[in-house]
């Protein structure tokens, strides 16, 4: 059994969201997953990415690490587009990690002034022609960069152009990616526990 911080995407912690917390619960992991719109979602992407940059990027990290002051050092960072900025930063800066799951985005190891730690497990999932990865973003440069440097990395490319496909709640939802999804996570969580 692990334990698993999961921090949701910008359109809020979605019904879909709460879905695959429970899918990894049914496995009998432990799963908390706070809210860092204190109860907002959004419909539309581009709603929840004004939502997000209205309240500040730095504030939704704080939001994650204030989630995290009050659980154990040794779990799982994991953390959906917008999630993966403190889902990736605790899992960079806090002792004790025991792993990190970044779907949708990636950033270099850089962004946070440390580098990866030694020992800590890392899968990447995200579709290899999503807009919100490929250049002129940096995600999947940098998500490449952590494959190539760190030893316990993975990065999973699903073929299409879907950027949240793991989240059962939204169109971009792909059942056949997820369900790949699910399976290499639950085989990640079951190593770490």
């Amino acid at each position: 059994m692990a334990e698993v911080l999961l921090l949701h995407h910008a359109h809020g912690l979605t019904p879909g969201c709460l879905s695959f917390a429970d899918r990894l619960r049914a496995a009998q992991h432990v799963v908390h997953t706070p809210d860092l719109y204190d109860g907002k979602t959004f419909t539309e992407l581009a709603e929840g990415v004004g939502y997000a940059k209205h309240i500040g990027f730095d504030t939704i990290i704080e939001r994650g690490r204030r989630a995290a002051d009050s659980l154990p050092d040794e779990i799982v960072y994991a953390g959906f587009s917008l999630g993966v900025l403190p889902a990736q930063m605790l899992a960079q800066t806090r002792p004790g990690t025991k792993g990190a799951l970044l779907f949708h985005a990636c950033f270099p190891a850089s962004e946070f002034g440390v580098p990866w730690p030694t020992g800590v497990p890392l899968q990447i999932h995200m579709m290899d022609a999503d807009e919100w990865v490929v250049p002129p973003s940096e995600d999947l440069a940098a998500a490449r960069e952590l494959t190539e440097t760190v030893e316990s990395a993975e990065l999973f490319l699903y073929p299409g152009d879907r950027h949240l496909f793991a989240d059962n709640s939204l169109p971009d939802y792909d059942e056949t990616a997820a369900a790949l999804l699910m399976e290499r996570v639950l085989s990640f969580l079951e190593k770490i526990s």
